[in-house]
């Protein structure tokens, strides 16, 4: 039972990771298309637009958690505060001075940020409060009156 909870969780993640992404590509799209900015502005505002989303998504429906709000944000700023500069960094880095192409770079940060705020969501920001808001509540108290 537990496992197949997991695997439907790491599922959700996915699938609200990928909504994430898509609002994180069209923004960088509209952004990268429409205006003369180099990459880092571009993806930048993109990620900043897909990591609230994906963050108010998460929380409420894949971790089910009850955990303070703000301090839960202050712990994925805390990600952010070291996944950005990194991944900004080295995206600039690939498509301005390499030449890689900039929807490849931006698609290979989107796959590093999966792998490693699911698990640093999982292990950190919930650990302890995973389904303890009130939807995980409810469907606890239906299953045991089942």
């Amino acid at each position: 039972m537990k496992d197949k909870k997991e695997v439907w969780r790491a599922v959700k993640f996915t699938l609200f990771s990928a909504s994430a992404g898509i609002i994180e590509m069209v923004s960088f799209a509209l952004l990268n298309e429409l205006t003369s900015w180099s990459y880092w502005p571009c993806y930048l505002i993109a990620l900043v637009l897909s990591v609230l989303w994906n963050f108010t998504l998460n929380r409420k429906f894949t971790f089910r958690s009850a955990n303070n709000v703000p301090l839960a944000m202050l712990k994925v700023a805390l990600y952010y505060a070291v996944f950005t500069p990194v991944s900004t960094i080295l995206g600039n880095f690939l498509a301005e001075k390499l030449l890689w192409n900039e929807y490849v770079v931006t698609i290979l940060n989107m796959v590093l940020n999966f792998v490693t705020e699911y698990l640093y969501d999982t292990f950190v920001v919930f650990r302890g409060t995973i389904d303890t808001n009130d939807l995980a509540q409810k469907e606890q108290k239906k299953s045991a009156e089942s």
